[in-house]
């Protein structure tokens, strides 16, 4: 008998599907599915559809569909390895707060550019509204309107801005991405009263929010509804995205790249600079410089690496 299902949580090997008819069950993969560590890695991820026999009380993934796309980032770690979070999207939210943590725009950016390097929609949603003044969240929101992202100011608290993202989130598949205590799984509770996610907490010390969901996991609380909930995460590494192609990915540079004086402008220093020119009209000087912090921490990293392939040729001689 074959089984055709969503998968909604993946662990270790383990998978829980969600039939069509919305109830779940348990399976696991077929050998071949799996990696050198017997674990699916990026075999089967949140959001695949898959191809299932059932075997007894067993159920055996076979196949995963094509994927239209798949949202990814770099693993955590020393060595530069992807890392699929979700597949299938039809759009990443960026969950942020304006306070506690305060903003950070080198997050929000990567995880921004990561969904527009992927041709996947971007969403920023501005968390915890409500703790600062309303001049700071308008500012953040329009730099970031500016830059042609939809945005959302939200606090779950008062409820200001819920019924707007819920609206935006029906018909659709999302992808909730955010810096840990941000307010990204009270804001999943908020969106779905009941839905029974763990909320964040911020450390009072370090201003750093504690580890709550240990693992992506899609729930469907009415048809046309999906929301996939991420771990908080410290930092966000971007792939597939280099110092060469970093400015592609911030959509706002579009119409002035290619319009520098020199074709290899770094954007930096070099006169006749298209891109420096629209700073404080088409792109916000926030997102500028988090550009070029971006850029710089990419060509280090990039450096670090040529240098380690170098060190292993010298040490293999």
């Amino acid at each position: 008998m074959e089984l055709i299902a969503d998968v909604v949580r993946v662990d270790f090997g383990g998978v829980i599907l969600m039939r069509d008819d919305g109830t779940l069950a348990e399976a696991s993969a077929r050998g071949k599915l799996m990696g050198p560590r017997k674990s699916l890695g990026n075999t089967v991820v949140v959001g695949d559809r898959v191809r299932c026999v059932i075997e007894g009380e067993r159920i055996l993934i076979e196949e995963v569909e094509p994927r239209r796309n798949a949202f990814s980032r770099r693993a955590p770690g020393n060595h530069p390895l992807e890392q699929t979070v979700a597949a299938n999207l039809d759009q990443v939210v960026c969950v942020a707060s304006v306070a506690e943590p305060e903003f950070k725009a080198g997050f929000a950016d990567r995880v921004l550019s990561q969904a527009q390097h992927l041709g996947i929609p971007a969403v920023l949603a501005l968390t915890k509204i409500d703790l600062a003044p309303a001049s700071e969240a308008e500012a953040l929101l329009r730099d970031y309107r500016r830059a042609g992202f939809a945005v959302h100011a939200i606090s779950a608290q008062t409820g200001a801005g819920i019924e707007a993202m819920l609206a935006a989130c029906r018909q659709h598949r999302s992808l909730f991405v955010g810096h840990s205590g941000v307010g990204k799984s009270t804001l999943l509770n908020a969106l779905v009263p009941g839905l029974d996610l763990l909320a964040g907490v911020v450390n009072p010390k370090t201003q750093k929010g504690r580890h709550t969901t240990t693992a992506a996991w899609l729930v469907r609380p009415e048809p046309g509804l999906d929301l996939i909930d991420t771990p908080g995460v410290r930092a966000f590494g971007l792939w597939g995205v280099g110092s060469d192609n970093i400015d592609q990915t911030y959509p706002e540079f579009a119409a002035h790249l290619g319009h520098c004086r020199f074709a290899d402008c770094r954007h930096l220093n070099e006169p006749g600079c298209a891109v420096r020119a629209a700073v404080g009209h088409d792109v916000a000087a926030r997102r500028f410089d988090s550009f070029l912090k971006l850029r710089e921490e990419l060509q280090r990293e990039e450096s670090h690496q040529i240098e380690k392939v170098r060190a292993n040729t010298r040490y293999r001689r």
